[in-house]
């Protein structure tokens, strides 16, 4: 069984960063994801990667500023945010499975909080 685990989630404000790690466990997936979800709205992908060749897609509202990676030996996946917005806020999710679909497995979730 997979398991993904998020950590990095914080508060911070308009204009800074934040780094999210995704460690996976139990197996690798073909591909690998962060979605978000804030108060009131429906659950949104955000970037999504492919895990043999790191191929990626972003959500047109973070293209710029977020970038998804991969660490191949850690089997961890990362989002870095930068010149983060207050829309930014939300819950962040990791979610894996098969490529492109990457909605099989989910993390817990971590809050990203950007004031402004």
């Amino acid at each position: 069984q997979v398991q993904l685990v998020e950590s990095g989630g914080g508060l911070v404000q308009a204009g800074g960063s934040l780094r999210l790690s995704c460690a996976a466990s139990g197996g690798t997936l073909s591909g690998y994801g962060w979605f978000r979800q804030a108060p009131g709205k429906e659950r949104e992908s955000v970037a999504i990667i492919r895990w043999s060749d790191s191929r990626t897609l972003y959500a047109d509202s973070v293209k710029g500023r977020f970038t998804i990676s991969r660490d191949y030996a850690k089997n961890v996946v990362v989002l870095q945010m930068n010149s983060l917005k207050p829309e930014d806020t939300a819950v962040y999710y990791c979610a894996g499975g098969v490529w492109p679909r990457v909605d099989e497995y989910w993390g817990q979730g971590t809050q990203v909080t950007v004031s402004s």
